[in-house]
């Protein structure tokens, strides 16, 4: 077990004010893994000094000086890979190769693009008389989820960082050891202090103390709907900026024009989509929409899916799905499933309980329900887990309106022949990013949504012009 006593606070580590701490567990075998300090808002307080302090020096400092330490960090993770996707995967359950690619690979690729971005982008615009300049928006309180932990934090902090501001970091506390990680890599690469500051905590403390603080200037957050609508409160006190990235519900669209194999090929894709982390996944196609007519084929091909998905130790070679991130959601993803039952959905596979020979660890069963209607609990609420809805539709209208009908905007799919078609559906989806005929995530795009999945956009040009502030000079 490691324990890390200490925060990160003006480019050192330093102790919190509170002797307290909180255990985090290895999802794989329920194991306490290590203890981190439980953060207060005294903490927090000093933390958003030190940003505030650093800022106008960070901000002025030439642009290419502030992509050199972002292109650093990067290497800096690069270098330790291996050791972080192996603690994400303890943290979290995905399995190590997927760690290694997504919960890795990708901040890697987030602090190398706010350095390139950072250094091409065009800061001023002549508009008639006027001088329009972006400028960083100051210090930026970055509170993060525990199911991407370290790709979230990039997506804020890398970006951020670059555009001339400064932070104030509070990792989930479920999933906070790549987050030390990080804060020893930019400890390594001489970033200068108070740049970077990292609080830990639950959210009540350290979170709602981020939202409120009068030398915060804007807070980025990832996380539930619930806890967003509440930093958003919050944060209206002082009338500062909030971007959030939130729950959803996302539908994937397979058409009626399908032939047989590809309609196949849609269906057992779109189970990995659904499952993808474990369904731990903000994204995660969760309501799979096709044809009445097609039902039972539709059926077929998402059980043999789903019943060919390997669970078990996210370390063991061949494993598909590892266990969830905590007992707490592993007993609420068991309870929608119940739900799920006793509503009246047609279990095709899964259901309540562990799966076969698994005795310890976070473990579900990967779930498919059908004849899910729109009123039942899992086709409106987010699970967070591997179960999967299917939905059918009468034509493609009745398929966009089931679609939209959700307080969720955050992603979606749409799988037809004719990819014209298909674009022309994914427009009229009110969602803040559709993949067409299995499009590939680009981790340059902009990611965020619509609705109550939030507001602002992360990753690429978009997501470093969050942190701009824009300013006239009338000449």
């Amino acid at each position: 077990m490691t324990q890390y006593d200490k925060i990160y606070v003006n480019g050192k580590w330093t102790a919190s004010t509170s002797k307290d701490t909180i255990k985090v567990f290895d999802s794989t075998d329920e194991s306490v893994m290590a203890t981190i300090p439980a953060g207060t808002a005294a903490d927090v307080d000093t933390a958003a000094k030190a940003a505030h302090a650093a800022f106008e020096a960070w901000a002025a400092l030439d642009v290419q000086e502030r992509a050199k330490y972002m292109s650093r960090i990067g290497d800096g993770l690069a270098a330790r890979m291996d050791e972080i996707a192996t603690a994400i995967s303890r943290e979290t359950g995905m399995t190590k190769f997927l760690s290694q690619l997504v919960q890795v690979g990708l901040p890697i690729n987030s602090f190398k693009q706010a350095a390139v971005i950072a250094e091409k982008y065009s800061y001023e615009k002549e508009v008639g008389n006027s001088l329009v300049v972006r400028e960083p928006i100051g210090v930026v309180g970055c509170i993060t989820p525990w199911n991407y932990p370290l790709h979230q934090i990039a997506a804020k902090v890398a970006f951020a960082m670059a555009a001339g501001c400064t932070v104030v970091l509070k990792p989930s506390e479920v999933a906070p050891l790549d987050a030390f990680m990080l804060a020893e890599i930019i400890a390594e690469v001489d970033l200068p202090a108070g740049v970077f500051n990292m609080v830990t905590g639950v959210g009540p403390v350290v979170g709602e103390a981020i939202a409120a603080h009068p030398l915060i200037d804007m807070v980025s957050f990832t996380g539930s709907t619930r806890a967003g609508k509440r930093v958003m409160q919050v944060g209206a006190e002082r009338v500062k900026r909030v971007a959030l990235e939130l729950g959803g519900k996302s539908a994937n669209i397979i058409g009626d024009d399908l032939d047989e194999a590809t309609f196949a090929k849609a269906v057992m894709s779109g189970v990995g989509k659904a499952f993808l982390n474990s369904g731990q996944t903000c994204s995660a196609l969760t309501r799979m929409l096709v044809p009445k007519s097609r039902l039972e084929e539709a059926e077929k091909h998402a059980t043999a899916a789903a019943a060919a998905t390997k669970v078990g130790d996210p370390f063991a070679e061949g494993t598909a799905l590892g266990p969830l991130a905590s007992a707490a959601q592993r007993d609420r993803v068991n309870s929608y499933i119940q739900k799920g039952i006793d509503e009246g959905a047609k279990l095709l596979v899964g259901g309540v309980g562990v799966p076969e020979g698994v005795t310890k660890g976070y473990y579900v069963q990967p779930t498919v329900f059908s004849a899910v209607t729109t009123d039942m609990t899992i086709a409106r609420e987010e699970i967070f887990g591997p179960v999967l809805s299917i939905i059918a539709y009468n034509d493609i209208d009745d398929a966009v309106r089931i679609a939209n009908s959700t307080d969720y905007g955050l992603a979606g799919g749409v799988w037809m022949a004719d990819k014209d078609k298909a674009t022309a559906v994914a427009r009229r989806m009110r969602t803040g990013q559709v993949e067409v005929n299995g499009g590939s995530f680009n981790p340059n795009a902009p990611f965020g949504g619509y609705k109550q999945s939030g507001n602002g956009r992360e990753y690429g040009e978009y997501g470093f012009e969050e942190f701009l502030e824009i300013k006239s000079m009338q000449r």
